[in-house]
């Protein structure tokens, strides 16, 4: 009889400690789901591991009544290290400094505009083209609003060149003659320019650099000149000062076929 009662003692304690056991763990908090926003470190998702202390009481009932665990029961929330994708930077992706925004807003511009890939249209390409004018041949004719240059041949035909010619306010007309010619000009401002753009050079010597190109054809006692350009691309515009300019490929052609003292006529 007392053999049935031990036994049962038994089982009843046994029942207590997985009863206690289950509560402590049906007592211990809930986690909330982590969120990750953007721009913010990932929270650590918590864990469960089991207390690494083994008990000196035994175990069951009794460890459960007079036990000295850990607040929450035997379970404790420990981090763990979540390892993070490495979106294909190979961890290399901290040692990139970020980019000021306008830095990269310059970069975009500077990318948008090559001017080696800017192609001329073709209709400024120099060629040979019908002319019905009055002009005799080897009379320069500007046509400022087409931005035409026609170097007149005779038997009805010309020589159309591209031309750049004078911003809004800087056109001009009139009959001139060509005065001098000169290869790798060098240039000075004059005065005028230097007061509306004091950040140019009060000279400099021909050469590639210079804006005057690789030719100039001087008219008349004026300022004004025929010349080559370093900058190609600007070849059909409003650009210059009241000058005409050409590409500098173009401007050495013409300056083989016109004399000193040609006439030009500028519309």
């Amino acid at each position: 009889m007392s053999g049935k009662i031990s036994l049962a003692l038994l089982a009843s304690a046994s029942c207590l400690c997985f009863a206690g056991e289950a509560l402590a763990i049906d007592a211990s908090p809930t986690t909330e789901p982590t969120v990750i926003y953007a721009r913010q470190p990932a929270q650590p998702a918590p864990v469960r591991t089991a207390s690494a202390e083994r008990s000196r009481m035994g175990g069951g009932f009794i460890e459960f009544l007079f036990g000295d665990l850990p607040q929450g029961g035997r379970y404790q929330q420990q981090p763990a290290y979540q390892p993070q994708p490495d979106y294909g930077y190979g961890g290399r992706r901290g040692l990139l400094p970020p980019m000021d925004p306008q830095q990269s807003m310059r970069h975009e511009e500077e990318e948008a505009f090559d001017p080696a890939q800017h192609r001329l249209d073709p209709r400024y390409e120099k060629q040979v083209v019908a002319y019905h004018g009055k002009e005799s041949p080897g009379t320069i004719v500007i046509d400022t609003p087409n931005k035409f240059l026609f170097l007149v041949q005779g038997d009805g035909k010309a020589l159309r060149y591209g031309v750049g010619v004078g911003r809004p306010g800087f056109t001009w007309s009139g009959v001139k003659t060509v005065s001098a010619k000169k290869e790798w000009p060098a240039w000075t401002p004059p005065p005028e320019m230097l007061a509306r753009r004091p950040d140019l050079p009060r000279h400099m010597e021909g050469g590639p650099q210079n804006p005057l190109g690789a030719r100039a054809m001087y008219l008349g006692s004026s300022l004004y000149r025929i010349h080559g350009s370093n900058e190609p691309w600007t070849i059909g515009t409003n650009v210059s000062s009241g000058c005409i300019r050409m590409r500098n490929e173009d401007v050495i052609d013409l300056y083989g076929r016109v004399n000193v003292g040609a006439r030009v006529v500028v519309i």
